[in-house]
């Protein structure tokens, strides 16, 4: 399955799984709470990623990386990300047992993959959402023209007049 990174731990069973994600994305969020109240045949642990908690959980793993890509550690140190991890995750649910194995075969994993990369882009475009909102990333000039990586240049308008009175964004 690709996406699985060994770390020795071949063979080891897997009693308990953490799985760390994007606590910003409504996306991942909605998916940690639809998650939370699945039946699990191996708990499922669910934790902001980059948090205090889960440095302290999974020491030794690159937590800026588990911010870009869904990330799943299991008790004995096998880390699963991308679709690997969807698909354990599924495994550990009771209802969707079977689907996880349907999607672990080559044919499968071609699913996953399409799905992880469709959540990405979702997770993408609401990141540029946010930074647009934010301000961030964007270079607002005195004239009215605001320039935005990803929009470009746009004309708002002058903040406001010589005489003082306020032009509405």
């Amino acid at each position: 399955m690709s996406g699985v990174a060994d770390r020795g731990t071949t063979g080891a069973p897997v009693r308990r799984l953490v799985l760390l994600y994007d606590a910003q994305c409504p996306l991942c969020t909605f998916l940690r709470n639809w998650l939370a109240r699945q039946r699990q045949l191996v708990p499922l642990d669910l934790v902001p990623a980059g948090s205090d908690e889960a440095r302290r959980r999974c020491p030794g793993i690159d937590h800026i990386a588990t911010l870009s890509e869904i990330t799943l550690v299991g008790d004995a140190g096998q880390i699963y990300r991308g679709p690997a991890a969807w698909v354990v995750t599924l495994w550990a649910l009771a209802e969707y047992r079977p689907l996880a194995h349907k999607l672990s075969t080559p044919s499968g994993a071609r699913l996953a993959r399409a799905a992880v990369l469709a959540a990405a882009k979702y997770r993408q475009a609401h990141r540029n959402q946010q930074v647009r909102n934010a301000g961030g990333g964007a270079y607002r000039r005195v004239d009215g023209w605001t320039y935005d990586p990803v929009d470009g240049w746009t004309y708002y308008g002058p903040a406001a007049c010589d005489s003082g009175c306020h032009v509405p964004d």
